[in-house]
Protein backbone atom coordinates (compact mmCIF):
# COMPACT_ATOMS: atom_id res chain seq x y z
CA UNK A 1 0.00 0.00 0.00
CA UNK A 2 1.34 3.41 -0.99
CA UNK A 3 1.09 5.91 1.83
CA UNK A 4 2.06 9.56 1.60
CA UNK A 5 3.04 11.35 4.82
CA UNK A 6 2.76 15.13 4.91
CA UNK A 7 2.63 17.95 7.41
CA UNK A 8 -0.90 18.68 8.55
CA UNK A 9 -2.23 22.08 7.46
CA UNK A 10 -5.24 24.03 8.79
CA UNK A 11 -7.40 22.83 5.88
CA UNK A 12 -6.87 19.27 7.19
CA UNK A 13 -8.04 19.94 10.76
CA UNK A 14 -11.68 18.83 10.48
CA UNK A 15 -10.77 15.66 8.58
CA UNK A 16 -7.93 14.92 10.99
CA UNK A 17 -10.27 15.08 13.97
CA UNK A 18 -12.69 12.66 12.26
CA UNK A 19 -9.79 10.26 11.58
CA UNK A 20 -8.60 10.49 15.20
CA UNK A 21 -12.13 9.90 16.51
CA UNK A 22 -12.57 6.83 14.26
CA UNK A 23 -9.16 5.46 15.24
CA UNK A 24 -10.08 5.31 18.93
CA UNK A 25 -13.77 4.44 18.63
CA UNK A 26 -13.31 0.80 19.65
CA UNK A 27 -10.14 1.06 21.73
CA UNK A 28 -10.52 -0.43 25.19
CA UNK A 29 -8.21 2.01 26.98
CA UNK A 30 -9.61 5.19 25.45
CA UNK A 31 -11.90 7.90 26.78
CA UNK A 32 -13.01 8.46 23.15
CA UNK A 33 -11.92 12.11 23.38
CA UNK A 34 -8.55 11.97 21.61
CA UNK A 35 -9.94 14.08 18.75
CA UNK A 36 -10.84 16.80 21.28
CA UNK A 37 -7.32 16.58 22.72
CA UNK A 38 -5.83 17.15 19.25
CA UNK A 39 -8.03 20.23 18.82
CA UNK A 40 -7.02 21.60 22.25
CA UNK A 41 -3.31 20.98 21.63
CA UNK A 42 -3.52 22.89 18.34
CA UNK A 43 -4.90 25.89 20.25
CA UNK A 44 -2.24 25.72 22.97
CA UNK A 45 1.27 27.11 23.34
CA UNK A 46 2.61 23.56 23.10
CA UNK A 47 1.54 23.07 19.47
CA UNK A 48 4.29 22.83 16.85
CA UNK A 49 2.69 22.75 13.37
CA UNK A 50 5.82 21.14 11.85
CA UNK A 51 5.33 18.13 14.15
CA UNK A 52 1.76 17.29 13.17
CA UNK A 53 1.60 14.80 10.29
CA UNK A 54 -1.14 13.06 8.36
CA UNK A 55 -1.06 9.90 6.24
CA UNK A 56 -2.87 9.80 2.90
CA UNK A 57 -3.65 6.65 0.94
CA UNK A 58 -3.34 6.25 -2.84
CA UNK A 59 -6.83 7.80 -3.22
CA UNK A 60 -5.65 10.88 -1.28
CA UNK A 61 -7.89 9.97 1.67
CA UNK A 62 -6.57 10.68 5.13
CA UNK A 63 -6.02 7.45 7.05
CA UNK A 64 -3.78 8.50 9.93
CA UNK A 65 -2.32 11.27 12.08
CA UNK A 66 0.49 11.77 14.60
CA UNK A 67 1.26 14.72 16.84
CA UNK A 68 4.28 15.74 18.90
CA UNK A 69 3.79 18.67 21.28
CA UNK A 70 5.96 20.56 23.76
CA UNK A 71 6.26 19.39 27.35
CA UNK A 72 8.65 20.09 30.24
CA UNK A 73 10.46 17.69 32.53
CA UNK A 74 10.66 19.52 35.85
CA UNK A 75 13.00 18.83 38.75
CA UNK A 76 12.70 21.55 41.37
CA UNK A 77 13.93 24.76 39.76
CA UNK A 78 15.23 22.96 36.68
CA UNK A 79 13.03 22.49 33.62
CA UNK A 80 14.02 20.64 30.46
CA UNK A 81 12.21 20.91 27.14
CA UNK A 82 10.95 17.71 25.58
CA UNK A 83 8.09 16.46 23.42
CA UNK A 84 5.04 14.28 24.02
CA UNK A 85 4.09 11.74 21.37
CA UNK A 86 0.30 11.70 21.52
CA UNK A 87 -1.90 10.71 19.97
CA UNK A 88 -1.01 8.35 17.12
CA UNK A 89 -4.11 7.54 15.10
CA UNK A 90 -4.84 5.20 12.20
CA UNK A 91 -8.38 4.42 11.01
CA UNK A 92 -9.44 0.89 12.06
CA UNK A 93 -9.50 -0.67 8.59
CA UNK A 94 -5.92 0.48 7.92
CA UNK A 95 -4.36 -0.53 11.25
CA UNK A 96 -1.53 -3.07 11.41
CA UNK A 97 -0.26 -2.08 7.95
CA UNK A 98 2.70 0.06 9.01
CA UNK A 99 1.00 3.45 8.71
CA UNK A 100 1.48 4.30 12.39
CA UNK A 101 5.14 3.32 12.09
CA UNK A 102 5.63 5.62 9.08
CA UNK A 103 3.90 8.49 10.88
CA UNK A 104 6.00 8.05 14.02
CA UNK A 105 9.29 7.83 12.13
CA UNK A 106 8.40 10.95 10.13
CA UNK A 107 7.56 12.91 13.29
CA UNK A 108 10.67 11.76 15.17
CA UNK A 109 12.93 12.59 12.22
CA UNK A 110 11.47 16.09 11.87
CA UNK A 111 11.66 16.69 15.65
CA UNK A 112 15.37 15.93 15.58
CA UNK A 113 15.89 18.10 12.48
CA UNK A 114 14.31 21.15 14.14
CA UNK A 115 16.36 20.77 17.29
CA UNK A 116 14.44 18.69 19.80
CA UNK A 117 16.39 16.13 21.80
CA UNK A 118 13.87 13.80 23.47
CA UNK A 119 10.34 12.44 23.33
CA UNK A 120 8.07 11.00 26.02
CA UNK A 121 5.23 8.57 25.33
CA UNK A 122 2.58 6.84 27.38
CA UNK A 123 1.85 3.80 25.28
CA UNK A 124 1.93 0.09 24.65
CA UNK A 125 4.99 -1.55 26.21
CA UNK A 126 5.48 -3.88 23.21
CA UNK A 127 4.98 -1.29 20.44
CA UNK A 128 7.08 1.77 21.26
CA UNK A 129 10.39 0.03 22.09
CA UNK A 130 10.75 -0.78 18.37
CA UNK A 131 11.32 2.97 17.87
CA UNK A 132 13.96 3.05 20.59
CA UNK A 133 11.74 4.07 23.51
CA UNK A 134 12.81 2.80 26.94
CA UNK A 135 11.18 3.12 30.36
CA UNK A 136 11.51 6.79 31.37
CA UNK A 137 12.40 5.63 34.87
CA UNK A 138 15.86 4.70 33.53
CA UNK A 139 16.55 8.44 33.56
CA UNK A 140 14.57 9.23 36.70
CA UNK A 141 11.74 10.70 34.64
CA UNK A 142 8.27 10.21 36.14
CA UNK A 143 4.70 10.65 34.95
CA UNK A 144 2.56 13.25 36.73
CA UNK A 145 0.04 10.51 37.53
CA UNK A 146 0.09 6.86 38.57
CA UNK A 147 1.03 4.67 35.61
CA UNK A 148 2.83 1.34 35.20
CA UNK A 149 6.56 1.87 34.71
CA UNK A 150 6.74 -0.14 31.46
CA UNK A 151 4.20 2.04 29.58
CA UNK A 152 5.75 5.44 30.38
CA UNK A 153 8.73 5.72 28.06
CA UNK A 154 11.35 8.13 26.78
CA UNK A 155 13.47 8.34 23.66
CA UNK A 156 16.70 10.28 23.18
CA UNK A 157 16.73 11.85 19.72
CA UNK A 158 20.33 12.86 20.26
CA UNK A 159 22.85 10.71 22.10
CA UNK A 160 22.87 11.24 25.88
CA UNK A 161 20.18 13.95 25.63
CA UNK A 162 18.62 12.77 28.89
CA UNK A 163 21.82 11.92 30.77
CA UNK A 164 21.42 14.83 33.23
CA UNK A 165 17.63 15.05 33.06
CA UNK A 166 15.27 13.81 35.71
CA UNK A 167 11.99 14.92 37.19
CA UNK A 168 8.26 14.90 36.56
CA UNK A 169 6.74 15.43 33.12
CA UNK A 170 4.53 18.51 32.88
CA UNK A 171 2.09 18.20 30.00
CA UNK A 172 0.40 21.18 28.38
CA UNK A 173 -2.87 22.23 30.00
CA UNK A 174 -4.54 20.89 26.84
CA UNK A 175 -4.07 17.38 28.26
CA UNK A 176 -5.97 18.10 31.45
CA UNK A 177 -8.86 20.32 30.33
Amino acid sequence: MDIFIKQEIPDDYKTTEKVVKRAFLHEEYSDKKEHILVNRIRKSESFIPELSFVALNQDNEMVGHVLLSKIKIVDGDNAFDSLALAPVSVVPEQQKKGIGRQLIYSALKKAKEIGFHSVIVLGHKDYYPRFGFKPASLWGIKAPFEVPNEVFMALELTENALIDVQGVVHYSSAFSE
